[in-house]
């Protein structure tokens, strides 16, 4: 079975229940957690506050950051884990294989300079290869929680920031509350004004997401520190797909 379908069936057998799953690969690692810690000195190392990254500290790290990747690669998610152990994992995988990338092909002035960059299937987890495309879109978005949108980074500055901290199950909940404050009163990725919305096109692009149970605005102004209208003109801004480079 394909690991991705395996593993979108992991969390339904998950969410019904636990019931276990009776086709399908199985790993033998897959029950030990892994630890996030050194994504987060490496992050916490790199990242500034404002999202910003320097990728020629991440370059000299290298090897730190390959390591922490291998060590993902052979300890991939299980039916057992609960949603938030799922979550944490891939968010951070996501993050830092786009980190990976970038100084694997730095110095760049986009990611949209290296070919087939989401498409590519390069990624290691349980023995198979999954791309990025394969992350975000049959995997995190499968797991029906939108909030994921603001916590992925696609190397660029109109992507929500790059997280200075690890994704962690225990707080989840909080970080991905953060993470939506953070990108949402960000004026750099969002203005309201004038009973006008200009918003980022994550929002056009990821509508159905956020739109499953209520509307666009109205589920940005729950994150939102100055609610706006849910009448209000919607515009989308041009995305800014120059890399968010901290030199």
């Amino acid at each position: 079975m394909n690991i991705v379908l395996h593993l979108f069936l992991g969390l339904f057998l998950l969410s019904c229940g636990g019931k276990k799953e009776k086709t399908g690969v199985q790993h033998t690692s897959t029950i030990s957690k892994p630890s996030h810690a050194v994504w987060n000195v490496l992050v916490q190392r790199h990242v500034d506050e404002t999202g910003l990254v320097n990728y020629a500290g991440f370059k000299k790290e290298s090897a730190q950051l390959s390591g922490y990747l291998d060590y993902l690669a052979e300890h991939p998610p299980s039916q057992m884990w609960s949603k938030g152990d799922s979550l944490a994992y891939y968010i951070n995988l996501y993050n830092a294989t786009t980190v990976k990338l970038i100084v694997d092909n730095y110095p760049l002035a986009s990611i949209k300079d290296i070919p087939n960059r989401w498409g590519k299937k390069w990624i290691s987890v349980g023995g198979t290869k999954l791309s990025l495309n394969d992350i975000e879109h049959k995997i995190l978005r499968n797991m029906d929680e939108p909030r994921i949108h603001f916590a992925i980074n696609c190397a660029s500055y109109s992507c929500p920031n790059l997280w200075n901290k690890a994704f962690v199950a225990e707080k989840i909940e909080q970080q991905l509350n953060q993470v939506a404050l953070d990108f949402v009163n960000d004026p750099s990725k969002n203005r309201f004004e004038n009973g006008k919305a200009q918003l980022s096109e994550i929002f056009k692009w990821y509508k159905k997401d956020f739109t499953k149970e209520t509307s666009l605005l109205e589920y940005i102004n729950q994150f939102l520190n100055n609610p706006i209208s849910k009448d209000a003109n919607i515009e989308y801004l041009d995305y800014d797909w120059s890399l968010n480079d901290a030199k």
